[in-house]
């Protein structure tokens, strides 16, 4: 059985020319999207205030740092992906179950910005020929999937797209990617502008105080939003091998990412922050969606504008950040049969029949249950990752080993059992939590313990997963890594 193809190889060394300024501009492009503003300002919608908001952003983003630089190093020392990558501690086969795991938040996530494009096609389509409306509103179907037809119709167009530009390659939409970004940041600018005028100044935007009257009350929603934005990147965490293996150096992927993700995280972030903070002041109530307030914003001409840059910015974002993961991940389970533009296809009709626009329906929904609840299932895998890589091989791999049976990595029958144990330990102690969260009528069922320490998933899944898995490597240890393929220092 093959276990590599063109695009699991490990990557040659005269093909790892990234730099820092392209590391930086990769996480610029993924960080400014709309579900960065969606997640900054569901926390206004949740009862914070400005700061309270913007301090959970940027702490959560710089705590998913450290295992982000730490998952990337194997990438950019020896040119393997993700899926590869696991292999060393989850064995040849079994490495198919983190693979699978992240495979199918991205397809999540690919669902999730291609309902946020066909939104902004909808407005787009509203502005154009508003007698639509009425006829594309149909309660019916509204009630039966959530959605009226209309708004179906959007997400169909954003979807077929989306596939078009996956069959065709990334590289014919290669000139969106220098461009996705500023079209993002103008917008929000725009949007921040109108906020100002239409609010009066910052003063009474961000003097709009804390829905919470004690620190315990803040602490509810503080600490579950703290795990939902490392949550947020805890994908990212797992597979940026599928990037750093173009990496030049260890300085050029860590001072990139360094520079790129945090900063660009709160300074979006802030936009979103107060924009949202504006919308009680000038429409009564808060408005999370972007894509809904730029429809309320007023004028054809600008909706027309916002809209088009919406769907153009959302395009690149998630070709890009949702589906390089996925086809990677989905080509792992068969790297003879299925290519990298399977696995692209594969992500993009997963991401359709979820339903995706219930993972987003309300800011409790999109923070407590999805952002939180696969933190629960990543968290896990990447605190076994690191502690493998770095505690129990001390960054020596056997890379030819890592493509083949029999090797060092084979363990018993390809799966290392051991693993696999740490990895359902980590995922067990969250399941009652996200139960109550997920299952409407469980939250009363489920003793107050459970539904806390689910608050913390990404932490306690990381730590406890991490911990077991060295503790179970220790019980053998493994053989020294000889076999190694062109590494980078």
């Amino acid at each position: 059985m093959s276990l590599t193809n063109e695009d699991l190889a490990a990557t040659p060394p005269e093909k790892r020319t990234w730099t820092l300024k392209h590391f930086a501009a990769l996480w610029v492009g993924m960080a400014v999207c709309i579900p960065t503003y969606t997640m900054a300002s569901g926390l206004i919608d949740q009862g914070m205030n400005w700061w309270q908001a913007l301090l959970c952003v940027g702490l959560g983003n710089t705590i998913v740092l450290g295992p982000m630089l730490l998952n990337a190093h194997a990438g950019t020392k020896y040119g393997i992906p993700f899926p590869v990558f696991a292999r060393a501690s989850f064995g040849v086969m079994g490495a198919n179950v983190p693979a699978v795991l992240r495979a199918l938040v991205a397809c999540g996530w690919f669902g999730i910005q291609t309902w946020l494009g066909g939104q902004a096609l909808w407005q787009l389509l509203l502005a154009m020929a508003p007698g639509l409306e009425g006829p594309l509103s149909s309660a019916g179907m509204k009630a039966a999937i959530g959605i009226h037809p209309g708004e179906f119709l959007g997400f169909a167009v954003f979807w077929a797209v989306n596939l078009y530009f996956i069959v065709k390659g990334t590289e014919s939409i290669k000139f969106l990617e220098l461009y996705s970004a500023p079209f993002l940041i103008v917008v929000g600018l725009v949007l921040l502008v109108w906020a100002w005028v239409k609010a009066g100044g910052f003063g009474p935007i961000l003097s709009q105080p804390s829905k919470f009257t004690d620190m315990g009350s803040f602490m509810g929603v503080f600490v579950p939003g703290l795990t939902a934005m490392v949550g947020f990147w805890a994908t990212l965490s797992l597979n940026i091998p599928d990037f750093t293996r173009y990496a030049r150096s260890q300085r050029d992927q860590a001072l990139g990412q360094a520079l790129g993700l945090p900063g660009t995280m709160v300074l979006f972030s802030f936009i979103g922050v107060a924009v949202t903070s504006a919308t009680p002041i000038i429409f009564g109530e808060t408005i999370w969606d972007p894509v809904k307030l730029l429809g309320r914003v007023g004028g054809a001409f600008v909706t027309l504008v916002a809209m088009l840059s919406l769907s153009i910015a959302t395009l690149s974002t998630n070709l890009a950040a949702n589906v390089v993961s996925p086809a990677n991940d989905f080509s792992n389970l068969a790297p003879g049969k299925i290519s990298y533009k399977m696995g692209g296809i594969i992500t993009a009709v997963i991401g359709a029949v979820i339903f995706p626009w219930k993972l987003i329906e309300s800011s409790g929904g999109y923070i407590f249950t999805w952002l939180i609840g696969y933190s629960a299932l990543l968290g896990p895998v990447g605190g076994i990752m690191v502690a493998d890589y770095f505690l129990v091989r001390r960054r020596e791999l056997a890379v030819e080993d890592l493509y083949r049976r029999g090797g060092q990595y084979e363990f018993q029958g390809g799966v290392n059992w051991k693993a696999m144990l740490a990895l359902a330990i980590g995922v067990a102690v969250n399941v009652p939590g996200f139960l109550a969260e997920a299952i409407p009528g469980m939250k009363d069922a489920v003793p107050g313990f459970w539904r806390t320490l689910y608050t913390y998933a990404w932490f306690v899944g990381f730590l406890l997963s991490g911990a077991l898995h060295y503790a179970f490597a220790a019980m053998s240890a493994p053989p020294k890594a000889e076999a190694r393929l062109e590494p980078r220092p």
